[in-house]
Formats: C-alpha cells, sequence, structure tokens
C-alpha cells in the first residue's frame, strides 16, 4: 500500500468504460465512508490540464513523438507532486483514470520510444510511486472505437489508425501478464453492472472491506 492511502488505477483503450467504472467503485466506497481522490491523466490539476488540452488537440496532429513525450510526464509530474502524493500522504483513496502505465503503452511500446527511457522518465515524474492494482478494461478494438465515436469526445489519439489501436491493446495485455500482482484484466465488452460487479468483488477482497 501506498503510504497510509490506497491507489488505483484504471487503464485501457479507448471506449473500454474507465470513467463509468470510476465513478461506480467512488459510490460504493463513499458508501464505506472512505475518502476519495478522483484524478485522469494528462490532467488532474490547472496546470496539467492545461496540458491536456495542448496533448490530446485534433489541431496538433503533427505533435513530434518526443514533445508528445515530455508533456505527458510534465503533466504527470504535476499532478503527483500536487494532488496524488499528498493525498496518499494523508491516507486518502486515490483512484485514476490512466497513470504512467499509459505512457509504457502508448510511447514505449506503440511510438516505439523506448521501454527503458520511459521508466525512467516515469521513475522521476512519479517519485517511484505506483498504484496498489491496476484495473486493465480490455475491450475489442472495434468495440471500443465503436463506443468512442458515439460520443462526441474525439480526441488526437482516437484519430489514430486501427493497426494503432490495437498496438495498444496488445501493449496492455503484455504489461499485465508482466505484472500479475498488480494488474487485473476485466472484460469490458460486458455490460457496466457486469463489469462494476466484478471490480467491486476484486478491491472488496483485495482491501478487505467485506
Amino acid at each position: 500500500m501506498n503510504q497510509n492511502g490506497v491507489f488505483i488505477s484504471f487503464e485501457g483503450g479507448e471506449g473500454a468504460g474507465k470513467s463509468v467504472q470510476i465513478v461506480r467503485l467512488r459510490e460504493k466506497l463513499e458508501e464505506l465512508g472512505k475518502k476519495i481522490v478522483l484524478t485522469r491523466e494528462p490532467g488532474g490539476t490547472v496546470i496539467s490540464e492545461q496540458i491536456r488540452e495542448v496533448v490530446l488537440s485534433t489541431k496538433n496532429m503533427g505533435m513530434a513523438y518526443t514533445t508528445e513525450v515530455l508533456l505527458f510526464q510534465a503533466a504527470r509530474a504535476q499532478v503527483y507532486r500536487e494532488l496524488i502524493l499528498p493525498s496518499l500522504e494523508t491516507g486518502k483513496w486515490v483512484m485514476a483514470d490512466r497513470t504512467s502505465d499509459s505512457s509504457v503503452v502508448y510511447q514505449a511500446n506503440v511510438r516505439a520510444f523506448g521501454v527503458e527511457k520511459i521508466k525512467e522518465l516515469n521513475g522521476l515524474s512519479t517519485k517511484d510511486t505506483y498504484p496498489d492494482v491496476t484495473f486493465l478494461l480490455d475491450v475489442p478494438v472495434e468495440i471500443g472505437l465503436a463506443r468512442r465515436a458515439a460520443t462526441d469526445k474525439n480526441d488526437r489519439l482516437d484519430m489514430e489508425s486501427r493497426e494503432f489501436h490495437q498496438k495498444v491493446r496488445d501493449a496492455y495485455l503484455k504489461i499485465a501478464k508482466d505484472e500479475p500482482k498488480r494488474f487485473v484484466v476485466i472484460d469490458a465488452s460486458r455490460s457496466i453492472d457486469e463489469v462494476a460487479e466484478d471490480i467491486w468483488r476484486i478491491v472488496a477482497k483485495r482491501f478487505k472491506l467485506q
């Protein structure tokens, strides 16, 4: 466990349903009196949200990969120092819609920037603080993209090719296999309620809430 608090992250490709599941889990934990902090990457603080606007804007399709890497890390460094680390130190439950694993997937593997380079940058940005458990909401690319297309939230990464999104899914499954103690892979092609029930069962057991 991280300091006195608990750190849970949600990862997955586009249209996996991370945001919905974070809200569902928060509701269950608040019923038990837990103090919850929600955040997302990039974002979570004023500065990090400003960086988010730049890095995900469809106006910036020509962004260099190195620029993308460093902007994500800058947003991460800020949210960890301003929000995540202080919250964990005071015993809160932090739930993040993406965190450093996203950089390992998107920049290290898919963009081929280099796994060791990204892990070194992640360590600097996070002060070597990582989630206690990470839920990988896994969904076939076709389903995820169809869900995303049904919204008006498409960003720069959504507009990448199907091949790009398949590489994202494959990379997530690989890192989940490499870290089985932290990662829990959830079939997110099912209904919201079914996914939420699975997540709650695992959280309740792992953190002895029942």
